[in-house]
């Protein structure tokens, strides 16, 4: 085609052009050209070739050598001046250091004028915190990170600083510690050298003697001080005071002060200083932290309350929906322990509304994977706006409404994610899982098989570190079954988040139950069915009688004659059988369907469910629809995928409407059947436990197979709060009137108590499952501001810790403690403190010794009636007396015994009282009345009786305590006491004069016979401590009784004070000697320094979620790098998987040489373990890791089809599915932490790894999600 010459533009031309459109041929007329354009036609694409990319080197070459214009050829002098200015530039080193500028230190903020709003002027204004950063602060006004770490954070970052643990202001930091003093070279100094009795007097004489009296001034400046306690003195007076405080109280005394004691009652200058704070802390310490809310009134002016509130419901709210909405409104926290379909989700589902009223976020995180999928469903049909976050899964995380898991959270908390900066709300639901073990099992989604030993990681520590470490702004939602100590734990989160909580719990369920037995196993005995548990919850013995006997009636006449053999647990599969199909019947008939039937094991759901081949229960409708959903569903299958086994199975099943829940099917499986349950087209579902963990499916009936299950350890009966979760799943709210639990008798009738306290008795408490981790530990360790302790103190196992009434007492013991009178220990009284002591000690060794004599058989023989011993107490001073009874009461045994006393001093109101000063310490000499002998009897505790002589008396018992009790009547006291007791006194009143000096006492070791190493150490202490004594010189002061009841006051005090000290001091903590270990193992393995600074390891172990020692040492021997990323992700399987299997599998010599490293660096951490005294053993540690799922994992990585895997292990689909998904996370975690280390290989390793494994079934979307 010839080129058309196209004349330029005249001035009577239109302005038109044409623009070609691609290369498909099509123009476009353009009729207002630009004006410097020219006319000709023009393209949207560049002319000529597509440029290719070119080769760096020719690009610079043509720029910098060949270009004439740049390099001049011809002059070749220019040419020299010009090229050293390229080659030979000057060298500026300052130019590499690059230094960001420092942050603008002030804004401008605007004038208005008030009224009219009118700008007037622009101010500059001082900005605080310009230099806070998300690595160096804790605090919410630092800068955002980089947008690629908003949603996950980074662990370089610091967190935001936790709800409830204050900042420290600057005056905290100002305060020194007791250890960091000041050294004044004017005030304060030490006058007595130590050793010396006195010392240099450096006080100002003539001050002193110049003082005046009070005066005017000096009075006004005390007052000053009192007049700070009414709070509303202004603040510039304030200021004033705060200077004017320091002076005030340097003195010593009041009179320095100017006042005399008049005053000294009211304002003591320290004092007045402790009670300026005081009236602001007065308040919070006395108040509950948990407020339960009374549902039981109605809450009429709800819509007055709330006129346009955050989302409406088709339906009208229950009370305690309305309280809880109530308090949302007002932005407080609430607990909400409500029965199962009691309708918790409301709460949920209005935080979420008034979130995105808010414009502010939600995050709700659930214990179970499979429920954050339902969830998600849920609540994006509701809200449109809500993402997904779990391990493998991250859809949407821009939404206002997160849905996670509470891992997730955790790291999210830690690394400073800023989605925590626009939080709101965060919603813990199913919390009554925190202490759950199973749960954690299913949170991982295995449920052992009967008789495997199974370590289940905890993930109740996981919960707590999250609730701890939730920032200020962020209010708490917790949704949970119903648990007997909601008000315990909401009173503790209240006390470490500093805020009410609001507890409000339902009484009953919507939807009231009916328990029966079932005990029919044919056609003729269907109907035998026997109410147990009526809709009000009473216990009706009839019925359980009644099934009894049905149960009897049909053993047959041999066994009744012959007595039975013992009835197992268990029974044939062919009785399960018609069991089954006669209770189905039975059901169907009545319309009782859809019924969920609670199975305790894997393979027991798979046989009941294969058992009921002849059963059809759907409708041919049903059936097409059952049909095309499960054909939709498994569409996004390959073609070998969808012919698998287990598909097949459950296809078959499922048309006939009966299916099977546990963690072995399938996800997708799993999810079809929910959906079907959901719809009402299963009519029959055999589900593991893990079915009741949330998954909000309500049926019409449920069933127990049996109510014994394996929990790991052992066989046990299900406990209270199992029961009621699996049983509250009966009873559909708005459709069924009552909901049905049903218990099979297949082998016999429970036992009654077995059965009462399984349906009556109360669910389990919510306890603490707090426990170190090296991750935690890392992580807190990174940041300076953050202390592990503190972490532990705020945990739910140290709530019984009172710290507030104890700082309360402390600082009442340290005023007593000043308020006593000084002790004199001068001259004679200079021994007292170590003769107080050593009394002590003698004291609770002799009480120890005491208690070891009572416990054993000889000292019980010993303290029979008749024997002689020495009695001091509040009245009797080395008084002798003679048992008459000992109590039968083991815990506080007493002695009735007869005592001498003086004439005159039977009741106790004798001069005796010097007992402070424990005299009968170290003087032996007995009491004998100085006028007549008289006598009493009196209880005695063991205390009271300081010796056991080698004396016995013959003695009448009956007659002298009736004689005594005679005489004490007011008709009769003047009698004269009978013969027995006149006998028995003079009997004592002989023994005492015959030995004034002591009686000779029996020997613990040598007469009775008491050889235990305590015992003997014991007595051997006591006869040094009693030698001891006799040496102090203070026992022969004049003053001693006095001084020693002073010393004895202010040891009692300092004693009581030291002891809460202790309690409220991190020392007290039940996990910190762990601490300590685990803090061993960590500097021995170098991840933390000698200071407690984090290393390179550490961070990489900050990292990694689970096995953070093993892992982390993996990669610095470098044990990943001489596999290939097939074999590293098998290897590596080992840290997911948990079971047990029968089957060997078959590996290349490179794995088994990993496995072999793996195991070694196992055994080498278990070992420097249990010898920094952690109670684990290597064995136990090394017993973790299962090499199980190697193969398996090999092949699926190498591209093997699902099908094939399958055969190679007798692991079930589901459980291979699931450690593969979760093997993804730990490669992900891998692949990070080769990042910080720096080595890339390692991560891109990795990364193959990770998509050789995400794919086919293993790797389906959840349907939940699309």
């Amino acid at each position: 085609m010839d080129r058309i010459n196209v004349p330029p533009p005249g001035p009577m031309d239109l302005p038109l052009s044409l623009l070609e459109m691609g290369c498909s041929g099509r123009f476009e007329l353009i009729t207002h050209p630009l004006p410097d354009q020219p006319l000709p036609p023009q393209s949207t694409l560049p002319h000529g070739l597509p440029p290719t990319s070119l080769s760096l080197e020719t690009e610079v070459e043509k720029q910098f050598l060949q270009d004439p214009s740049w390099l001049p050829i011809h002059n070749i002098d220019f040419a020299f001046q010009k090229f050293p200015k390229v080659t030979q530039r000057e060298v500026s080193v300052d130019s590499l250091l690059n230094c960001t500028p420092s942050a603008l230190h002030t804004g401008l903020s605007v004038v208005r004028d008030p009224t009219t709003g009118m700008l007037l002027d622009f101010t500059e204004v001082l900005m605080e915190d310009t230099g806070l950063s998300a690595k160096n602060s804790l605090s919410l006004h630092r800068q955002p990170g980089p947008p690629s770490e908003s949603l996950r954070g980074s662990n370089t970052n610091y967190p935001f600083l936790p709800g409830g643990m204050e900042e420290l202001s600057l005056d905290q930091i100002k305060k020194k510690s007791e250890l960091e003093k000041d050294v004044d070279f004017e005030n304060d100094l030490l006058k007595v050298p130590p050793g010396l009795k006195a010392g240099m007097d450096f006080t100002d004489k003539e001050a002193k003697i110049a003082k005046p009296e009070v005066n005017l001034m000096s009075l006004l400046s005390a007052l000053d001080d009192i007049t700070e306690l009414q709070p509303e003195a202004d603040e510039k007076e304030e200021g004033k005071e705060k200077q004017d405080a320091p002076k005030l109280p340097r003195t010593n005394s009041l009179e320095d002060l100017g006042i005399k004691d008049a005053v000294s009652s009211s304002a003591p200058p320290e004092k007045g200083k402790d009670e300026k704070s005081k009236p602001k802390e007065n308040p919070e310490e006395s108040k509950k932290w948990a407020i339960p809310v009374n549902i039981t009134a109605p809450c009429d002016d709800f819509y007055k309350r709330v006129p346009n509130p955050a989302f409406k419901w088709p339906f009208e709210l229950d009370v305690f929906q309305k309280q809880a909405v109530l308090r949302l409104e007002a932005h407080d926290s609430v607990f909400v322990a409500a029965h199962t379909s009691a309708g918790k989700t409301v709460v949920a589902e209005y935080a979420i509304a008034l979130s995105q009223k808010h414009m502010t976020r939600t995050i709700y995180t659930s214990p179970i994977k499979a429920l954050s999928n339902q969830k998600f469903r849920d609540f994006k049909n509701t809200f449109g706006d809500v993402g997904l976050l779990t391990g493998d899964v991250q859809i949407s995380p821009e939404s206002s409404c997160l849905i996670m898991t509470t891992e997730i959270l955790r790291s999210m908390l830690y690394n400073g994610s800023e989605v925590i900066r626009d939080l709101e709300w965060v919603i813990f639901d199913e919390v009554h899982y925190i202490n759950d073990a199973e749960v954690r099992t299913s949170r991982i989604m295995f449920i052992c098989p009967p008789l495997t030993p199974f370590v289940v990681p905890q993930r109740g520590v996981v919960w707590e570190e999250v609730l701890i470490m939730l920032p200020d702004h962020v209010s708490i939602i917790l949704l949970s079954a119903t648990v007997p100590n909601a008000l315990e734990f909401s009173e503790w989160i209240g006390r470490i988040k500093k805020r009410h909580i609001y507890v409000i719990s339902t009484m009953k369920r919507p939807v009231p139950l009916e328990h029966y037995l079932y005990t029919g196993n044919s056609t003729k005995t269907q109907k035998e069915m026997f109410l147990l548990v009526d809709a009000v919850g009473n216990f009706l013995t009839k019925g359980y009688y009644a099934a009894v006997d049905a149960k009897k009636e049909r053993t047959s006449k041999h066994a009744q004659s012959f007595g039975t053999k013992s009835t197992s647990h268990n029974t044939s599969a062919s009785q399960d059988r018609a069991v089954w199909l006669t209770l189905l019947h039975f059901l169907s008939q009545r319309q009782q369907t859809p019924v969920v039937a609670f199975t305790f094991s894997r393979t027991r759901c798979d046989e009941n469910a294969r058992s009921l081949e002849s059963m059809d229960l759907t409708t041919s409708i049903e059936k097409a629809e059952i049909h095309s959903f499960f054909q939709k569903s498994l569409s996004r299958l390959r073609g070998g995928d969808r012919q698998l086994p287990q598909i097949l199975v459950m296809r078959d099943l499922l048309k006939r409407g009966i299916a099977v829940h546990h963690s072995g099917i399938l996800p997708i499986l799993k999810e079809v059947t929910e959906m079907l349950f959901s719809r009402g087209l299963v009519k029959v579902l055999f589900a593991t436990e893990t079915f009741a963990m949330g998954v909000n499916m309500p049926a019409r009936t449920v069933v127990f197979d049996s109510i014994r299950k394996h929990d790991g350890t052992g066989f046990r009966n299900l406990l209270p709060g199992e029961y009621i979760q699996m049983a509250g799943r009966a009873g559909r709210r708005g459709l069924d009137a009552t909901g049905t639990v049903i218990i099979l008798c297949k082998a016999g009738v429970h036992e009654m108590a077995d059965l009462h306290v399984m349906m009556l008795g109360k669910p389990t408490l919510l306890q603490s499952q707090f426990r170190l981790t090296y991750t935690m530990i890392l992580n807190l360790l990174r940041v300076e501001a953050l202390r592990v302790t503190d972490m532990m103190r705020r945990s739910f196992s140290e709530n019984h810790r009172d710290t507030q009434t104890h700082e309360k007492r402390i600082s009442q013991l340290k005023q007593m403690v000043s308020s006593l009178p000084p002790l004199d220990t001068d001259g004679q009284l200079s021994d007292l403190l170590p003769y107080y002591h050593t009394v002590t000690e003698l004291r609770t060794t002799k009480e120890a010794l005491q208690r070891a004599i009572l416990e054993s058989v000889n000292g019980l023989k010993a303290l029979s009636v008749g024997r002689v011993v020495v009695v001091n107490n509040k009245q009797h001073f080395n008084a002798l007396g003679v048992i008459l009874q000992v109590s039968n009461d083991s815990v506080n045994r007493t002695f009735t015994a007869l005592i001498i006393c003086e004439k005159g001093n039977e009741e106790g109101d004798g001069k005796c009282n010097n007992s402070d000063a424990f005299p009968h310490l170290f003087n032996t000499a007995l009491f004998i009345p100085e006028g007549p002998c008289s006598h009493t009897v009196q209880k005695l505790k063991l205390e009271d009786v300081s010796a056991i002589t080698v004396k016995t008396l013959k003695v009448i018992p009956d007659r002298i305590i009736d004689n005594y009790n005679k005489r004490q009547q007011p008709r009769f006291r003047l009698d004269p006491p009978g013969q027995a007791i006149s006998t028995a006194t003079q009997e004592l009143l002989r023994l005492a004069e015959a030995s004034p000096g002591g009686l000779p006492s029996l020997d613990p070791v040598n007469d009775l016979q008491l050889k235990s190493v305590d015992v003997v150490e014991d007595s051997m202490r006591l006869r040094v401590l009693q030698d001891s004594l006799r040496g102090f010189n203070c026992i022969n002061s004049p003053t001693f009784a006095e001084q020693f009841a002073r010393v004895k006051e202010r040891m009692s005090v300092q004693e009581e004070l030291d002891r809460l000290l202790f309690l409220v001091s991190d020392q007290s903590l039940s996990l910190l000697p762990e601490y300590h270990q685990r803090i061993k193992v960590l500097q021995s393995l170098q991840y933390v320094d000698s200071s407690g600074a984090v290393q390179l390891k550490g961070r990489v172990a900050c990292q990694i979620s689970s096995h953070e020692l093993l892992l982390t040492e993996l990669l610095f021997e470098n044990a990943l790098s001489p596999l290939a990323p097939e074999e590293s992700a098998a290897l590596l399987s080992c840290l997911v998987f948990t079971q047990n299997t029968q089957v060997e599998p078959h590996i290349t010599n490179t794995l088994q040489e990993g496995i072999d490293r793996v195991l070694s660096v196992a055994q080498r951490i278990g070992e420097l373990q249990r010898d920094c005294g952690i109670p684990q053993t290597a064995e136990e540690f090394v017993g973790q890791f299962k090499f199980g799922l190697t193969e398996v994992v090999y092949c699926w990585a190498r591209g093997m089809p699902f099908a094939e895997i399958a055969q190679l292990t007798d692991v079930q689909e589901g459980t291979v599915v699931r450690c593969i998904q979760r093997l993804d996370e730990v490669l992900k975690e891998v692949r990070q932490a080769a990042r910080i280390v720096g080595d890339s290989v390692l991560g891109s390793k990795m990364e193959k790894a990770s998509l050789a494994i995400r794919r086919d079934i293993v790797f389906t979307a959840s349907l939940y999600t699309h």
